[in-house]
């Protein structure tokens, strides 16, 4: 049986302002963006290439987590320098290519799964992209 994660719940202040940064500057696309009501509003959003969404919204039972709250969200890529290319691009605050070497993090990028770029969304939620190994 599979066990598949489909969607992520992030909890954040201003929906329309979240809905902009992850599908403008992230580059994520609008799955759905529907409301019940006037209280209750949910974006659905997918990074590229990915199997698992991102939630947002406002309303009842949307999230329950503070704006912010959510830290160590990961998403993989093929090619780390030109994914913090893109996200710098766009006018994401994206950190610097690091890894981990010797138990802290070392600019510069790491050997395979050892190299990562850190951001996060408007209400400081943390992302990290991570590199992973060619498959060749």
């Amino acid at each position: 049986m599979d066990w598949k994660l489909e969607l992520v719940p992030v909890p954040v202040s201003d929906v329309e302002r979240a809905k902009r940064f992850y599908s403008e500057q992230l580059g994520f696309a609008v799955d759905h963006d529907m409301s019940i009501g006037d209280e209750v509003r949910i974006v659905q959003l997918t990074p590229p290439g990915s199997g698992c969404s991102i939630v947002i919204g406002a309303g009842s039972g949307v999230t329950e987590g503070s704006p912010g709250s959510l830290q160590g969200l990961q998403l993989v890529v093929s090619d780390i320098a030109a994914a913090r290319a893109q996200l710098v691009e766009h006018g994401v605050a994206a950190g610097p290519v690091q890894h981990v070497e010797d138990g802290a993090m070392a600019d510069g990028p790491g050997g395979a799964w050892n190299s990562f770029v850190y951001f996060s969304d408007p209400d400081g939620n943390g992302w990290a992209l991570q590199e992973r190994p060619s498959r060749g």
